[in-house]
C-alpha cells in the first residue's frame, strides 16, 4: 500500500483554516510513492469519496475537514468528489486540481506594471476546461494583494464560506489565484484578506467588471455577450483626427437626465434627443461604480464596473453602440486622482497602504476626504493605465475627460505650509503623477487611434496639450476654466456696468492658443448655490433668457470646442439637483423651447461651417474686427480657415439695448447671410434683425475694405456668412 503524500500537521491545520499561502501544495492531487494522493477540504462532511472514470476511492478524514485518499497509478486522473452531508449526497468538482489561469508572461507584466490588458487576467473570468468526465465550467479569480498573509474568496458559489476557497500566492507578482468550478454569471462574491497583523478584511474585487446595486457592495461575475454594430463608426474614427473636427459636447449625468431610465431606456430617449439637438458628442459624468449617488460618480470604488444602478455592463455597451450608430461620439469622465476611504473597497486593501500613497503628507486629499493614488508604484499605475484602456477598448468610448488634473500635478494642492513634502528636487511638482499622466495619454493614443484625451485642469501649468516627447502631458484638449470664469463673471454684471469689465471678455484671446481648449459650462457651474446659467444673468426673465442665448452664440463662435451641461440648452431655471432630475416642463414654455431650437440650429450651423472648428488652436483661425467697444458691450470678430475658404463674422451684443445702424467692417463685399440671429422670434426673441440678408458697402471700417450697417439686437448675437453663389 502506497503512503500518503506527506504534509506537515501544521500545514494541514493552516490549510483547513484558509490561512495557507499555497493551499494547492496540500490540497488536490500529488503523485507520491507510485500512486496519487488526493486531499480535499470538506468540513462537516460525513463521508467523502474520490470518483475517477473507472473507480471510486473512499477518503479518510485527516484533519479539521481535510479528507485524503490514494488513487492507483502514477498519473493524475480526472476526478470528482462525492460528498455526503446527512441524507444528502452530491458530486462536486475540486478547485484545487486546476493549474493557474495566469501564465508566466502575465505574471511578469503585472510585476513590471506593463500589462496593458490587465482586466483580462485579474478579477473574475469565466473559464471552461475539457475533461474525461465532462467539461468543467467555472470562474477563475485573481487579485493583487502582495502584503496579505492569505486570501480567500466567498460568494454565492460556496455559500459565502471563504474557508472552502483559499487562493494560492503566485509569488513575487503579488497575485493570488484560484479556479472555482460552478461559479457563473450573476454570482456575487468578495475577497477575505488576512493582513499581516492577523485581522481579516472583507473586500470587493478592485478588478470586478460588475457589482451589486448600491448600497450593496459585493462584486458580481459577468461576461459580455454583446454584439457591436458600430464598425463603420470605429473605422471612421481610426482615420479621423478628433482635435481638428467639430466638437460640441452635451454633458450628462445619466441617472438624473430623466429619472428612472436605465442604460437601455436612455439608448432610445437620450440618443434621439441628442441627435435632435445636433450635438456631436455626449460626455457622461463618471459611470464607474460608486457607493454614494451624491458624489455624482466622482468617488469611485469599482473602476472597472459600470454602475449597476442603470443596468448590466452589456446594457451600457448598448447605449454607447446606439450613440455611435446615430453619429454621436461618447466621452467619459475618468477619475484617477483619488478614491474614497470605504473599508470594503480600495483603501488599505491588503491591510497596508497599497493603492494609496503611504506618505501621510501625500496619501490623503484634505478637501475631499479621499485617498490619493500612489502614482510612483508601478502596479498602481498599471491598474489606472489599463483602466483607461479598458473603457476605450471594451466599451468603445471615444475619449476620456480626466478629472481634477491640477490636484495631481501639485504636491501642495489645497495644503498649507508644513502639510506637504517637496519632490526630490525641492519643488512642488508631483513628478510621479506627471509621469503617470504622460504614460496614460501616450498609451491611450497609441493603442486606440482616433480617441481624445481631455484634461480638466484649472491652473497655468504649461504644456497640458503639448506632446509627451517635448515634455508635455500629452492631452489632446484642456478645459478652459479661465474663459468660463471670466465670461460668467462678466455676465453677472448689469449691462450698464459691463463697460467696466469689457477686458474680461477679450482677455481670453490673449491665451486662447496657448493650449488646445474646450470651453466648458459644466455641472460644476450649476450646483452648490451657484444657480443655473440663466439665473446668473441680471435682469428680468426675458433678459436672462436673451443673455443665455447670446452667451451660447459667443461660446460656439469663440476659438475652442464647447461643452454645456444638460438642462442649459433649454435654460433650466433651478440649479441642478441629481436627486430630482431636470425640469423638462420648461419645454412647454415657447421661450424656453425656443432656446432649445436655437441650440439645435446653432449646432447644425457649427458643423456645416468649417470656419467655426477647422482652426481652433492657432491665431490663423481668428481675427478681431472690434475688440474695444466696451461702451456698447459689443464684440465683433472673424472666424476663418487659414485658406479663407470658409469664414464667418460674429457680432455679440451684451448690452440691454439694440444698436441701430451699428457699422461692422467686413473682409470683402457682396451679400452676407444672417445665418443666426439669437433674437429671432422663433427662438423666443423680440425679432430685431436684418431680414436675413445684408449687402456690404465699399466703405472702409475697422481696418476692413468693406462694411455694413446692422440692427444688432439687445442681449443678442448675429452670425454673418458670405453668400457664395
Amino acid at each position: 500500500m502506497s503512503e500518503y503524500y506527506p504534509v506537515e500537521p501544521s500545514d494541514l491545520t493552516t490549510v483547513a483554516r484558509g490561512l495557507h499561502y499555497d493551499p494547492h501544495s496540500v490540497l488536490g492531487a500529488h503523485v507520491y510513492d507510485g500512486a496519487v494522493t488526493i486531499r480535499t477540504l470538506r468540513p462537516l462532511a460525513e463521508a467523502v469519496e474520490i470518483v475517477t472514470p473507472i473507480a471510486s476511492y473512499p477518503a479518510t478524514h485527516e484533519c479539521d475537514g481535510i479528507w485524503v485518499a490514494i488513487v492507483e497509478g502514477s498519473t493524475v486522473p480526472d476526478y470528482r468528489v462525492r460528498v455526503t452531508y446527512g441524507e444528502t449526497t452530491s458530486v462536486v468538482d475540486d478547485p484545487y486540481r486546476f493549474l493557474s489561469s495566469l501564465g508566466e508572461m502575465d505574471q511578469y507584466l503585472i510585476g513590471e506594471g506593463r500589462h496593458e490588458e490587465l482586466w483580462t487576467v485579474l478579477g473574475a473570468h469565466l473559464k471552461s476546461y475539457p475533461s474525461e468526465m465532462g467539461e468543467v465550467h467555472g470562474a477563475a479569480f485573481a487579485v493583487w494583494a502582495p502584503n496579505a498573509r492569505s486570501v480567500r474568496v466567498k460568494g454565492d458559489f460556496n455559500s459565502w464560506n471563504g474557508q472552502l476557497s483559499a487562493l494560492r500566492s503566485l509569488g513575487a507578482s503579488g497575485v493570488w489565484e484560484i479556479f472555482i468550478p460552478g461559479a457563473e454569471i450573476g454570482h456575487r462574491y468578495k475577497y477575505e484578506i488576512a493582513s499581516r497583523d492577523g485581522s481579516w478584511l472583507e473586500k470587493a474585487d478592485p478588478m470586478a467588471q460588475a457589482t451589486e446595486v448600491p448600497p450593496s457592495t459585493a462584486s458580481v461575475i459577468t461576461a459580455s455577450s454583446y454584439s457591436w454594430g458600430d464598425d463603420t463608426w470605429l473605422e471612421r474614427r481610426a482615420e479621423t483626427d478628433p482635435h481638428s473636427g467639430p466638437m460640441s459636447i452635451y454633458e450628462v449625468h445619466l441617472a438624473s437626465w430623466r429619472q428612472g431610465l436605465g442604460y437601455r431606456d436612455l439608448a432610445d430617449e437620450l440618443v434621439n434627443y441628442v441627435k435632435e439637438m445636433n450635438f456631436t458628442h455626449v460626455e457622461f459624468m463618471p459611470v464607474a461604480e460608486h457607493p454614494f449617488g451624491g458624489s455624482w460618480g466622482y468617488q469611485v470604488t469599482s473602476y472597472y464596473a459600470p454602475t449597476a444602478r442603470l443596468g448590466v455592463p452589456d446594457d451600457f455597451r448598448y447605449l454607447v453602440d446606439r450613440l455611435h450608430q446615430a453619429g454621436i461620439g461618447v466621452i467619459l469622465d475618468w477619475v484617477p486622482a483619488h478614491f474614497p476611504k470605504d473599508a470594503w473597497a480600495l483603501a488599505r486593501f491588503d491591510g497596508t497602504p497599497l493603492y494609496e500613497d503611504p506618505d501621510p503628507l501625500r496619501g490623503e486629499h484634505p478637501d475631499w476626504g479621499t485617498m490619493v493614488f500612489n502614482f510612483g508604484r508601478r502596479e498602481v499605475r498599471n491598474f489606472l493605465v489599463a483602466n483607461a484602456l479598458y473603457w476605450l477598448q471594451e466599451f468603445h468610448i471615444d475619449g476620456l475627460r480626466v478629472d481634477a488634473v491640477a490636484s495631481m500635478l501639485y504636491l501642495d494642492y489645497s495644503r498649507k505650509d508644513g502639510q506637504w513634502r517637496p519632490n526630490a528636487h525641492g519643488g512642488r511638482e508631483n513628478l510621479e503623477a506627471i509621469s503617470f499622466l504622460q504614460e496614460t495619454t501616450a498609451t491611450a493614443y497609441r493603442k486606440v487611434p482616433g480617441i481624445v484625451m481631455i484634461a480638466e485642469e484649472s491652473t497655468a501649468w504649461p504644456g497640458i496639450t503639448a506632446p509627451t516627447n517635448v515634455g508635455g502631458l500629452g492631452f489632446g484638449l484642456k478645459w478652459n476654466m479661465g474663459w468660463m470664469n471670466d465670461t460668467l463673471r462678466y455676465l453677472s454684471e448689469l449691462p450698464i456696468n459691463r463697460r467696466y469689465h469689457h477686458g474680461e471678455l477679450t482677455f481670453s484671446l490673449i491665451y486662447a492658443f496657448s493650449e488646445q481648449f474646450v470651453l466648458p459650462i459644466s455641472h460644476d457651474e450649476v450646483v452648490h448655490g451657484k444657480g443655473s446659467v440663466m439665473r446668473k444673468m441680471p435682469g428680468d426673465w426675458w433678459q436672462q433668457l436673451a443673455g443665455t442665448r447670446a452667451l451660447f452664440a459667443y461660446q460656439w463662435s469663440h476659438p475652442g470646442k464647447q461643452l454645456i451641461f444638460m438642462g442649459q440648452e433649454f435654460a433650466q431655471e433651478a440649479e441642478w439637483n441629481e436627486s430630482r432630475g431636470l425640469d423638462w416642463w420648461h419645454m412647454d414654455n415657447p421661450t424656453h423651447a425656443g432656446l432649445a431650437r436655437m441650440v439645435s440650429r446653432m449646432n447644425e450651423l457649427y458643423q456645416e461651417i468649417p470656419a467655426l472648428w477647422a482652426d481652433d488652436f492657432t491665431h490663423e483661425g481668428f481675427e478681431w474686427i472690434e475688440a474695444g467697444d466696451g461702451d456698447h458691450n459689443t464684440l465683433v470678430y472673424l472666424r476663418k480657415t487659414p485658406d479663407f475658404s470658409s469664414h464667418l463674422v460674429s457680432i455679440i451684443n451684451f448690452a440691454g439695448v439694440p444698436h441701430e445702424g451699428y457699422r461692422v467692417g467686413l473682409p470683402h463685399g457682396g451679400d452676407w447671410i444672417e445665418v443666426l440671429n439669437t433674437d429671432a422670434e422663433e427662438y423666443g426673441g423680440s425679432g430685431v434683425g436684418n431680414l436675413g440678408r445684408v449687402v456690404a458697402e465699399e466703405i472702409p471700417w475697422q481696418g476692413r475694405p468693406f462694411s455694413v450697417r446692422l440692427r444688432v439686437p439687445p442681449l443678442g448675437a448675429l452670425w454673418l456668412l458670405p453668400d457664395v453663389k
